[in-house]
């Protein structure tokens, strides 16, 4: 599909998209819902590609492009990249895309953590693919440098998958996160960071862990919340936000099982929207 510049927005009306690699979009989705709730929302989930961690930043950049022109065609007004790998490797080249465009990125937890932190040692949970990015690295050694924190890093290889498989408390993701998690705390992080949008929910045993690891309460930072304020803000500033008593719709499209998103929806958020299954083609 070809790109060119985004035109304005006709109207206020128009629908919000939302991407991730698969159900993270919708841990997201959730804190936007709460802040905007007349909003009209498309929820993208990628799941036939999912996770992004492992591919290339020209795939990711790719897919991302993709995915926003499809999303386009439906005369979104603002694009929401609830994915910290690919708000990492491909918001750059969105934004030169579609310069007219809102589009709002997820940042990986560092500032909170940082603020919220009191042994100044903070534990970001984040896939490799993120912490090797140029963009994290240099937020991360601008916040440190101006804070004196240390953000001690965990990638969390397989996470993704386990949580697109819907295993949240399975005996492997229990171990696979206190794999992950235990040695942070040991190391004197009271901040984690949930640098995975798909990450907070598995964030109760994540709390779990901490509650038993910890001499100290542990703070854990989910960035949905910021990402929706900041998407109300730049909606204010364009003067784009809907302001309805009626409350906005929601519908779905996944590149993979659209019963398996079905029951994401239904089991994460007690929600039930429509839900398109498409083909890798059909947005690209």
């Amino acid at each position: 599909m070809s790109f060119s510049a985004y035109p304005d927005p006709v109207a206020a009306d128009a629908p919000i998209g939302i991407f991730d690699s698969g159900v993270g979009a919708l841990s997201v989705l959730r804190h936007i819902q709460a802040r905007l709730p007349s909003e009209h929302l498309l929820c993208f989930a990628d799941s036939g590609y999912a996770p992004y961690g492992g591919k290339s930043d020209a795939a990711i950049i790719e897919r991302t492009l993709d995915i926003t022109a499809f999303l386009a065609t439906k005369n979104i007004k603002a694009i929401v990249v609830a994915c910290n790998t690919a708000t990492a490797a491909a918001i750059e080249a969105l934004r030169q895309h579609y310069p007219k465009l809102i589009i709002v990125g997820v940042e990986p937890g560092l500032k909170p953590a940082a603020v919220f932190s009191k042994s100044g040692k903070a534990g970001v949970l984040a896939t490799a693919s993120t912490l090797a990015s140029s963009r994290f690295i240099a937020l991360r050694d601008q916040i440190s440098n101006s804070t004196g924190i240390t953000f001690l890093t965990q990638a969390c290889v397989g996470l993704v998958e386990q949580i697109e498989k819907g295993e949240l408390d399975s005996a492997e993701t229990i171990a696979m996160l206190e794999r992950y998690v235990t040695p942070l705390l040991r190391g004197g992080a009271d901040t984690l960071a949930l640098g995975c949008t798909h990450y907070p929910f598995v964030q109760p045993a994540i709390e779990a862990i901490a509650q038993r690891e910890s001499a100290v309460p542990v703070t854990i930072i989910d960035t949905g919340e910021a990402v929706s304020r900041q998407l109300e803000r730049l909606l204010q500033q364009r003067g784009l936000q809907r302001f309805e008593t009626t409350a906005g719709s929601l519908q779905a499209f996944t590149t993979g099982s659209r019963s398996a998103l079905v029951a994401a929806f239904a089991n994460l958020l007690n929600q039930h929207p429509t839900v398109t299954e498409m083909s890798a083609k059909t947005a690209a």
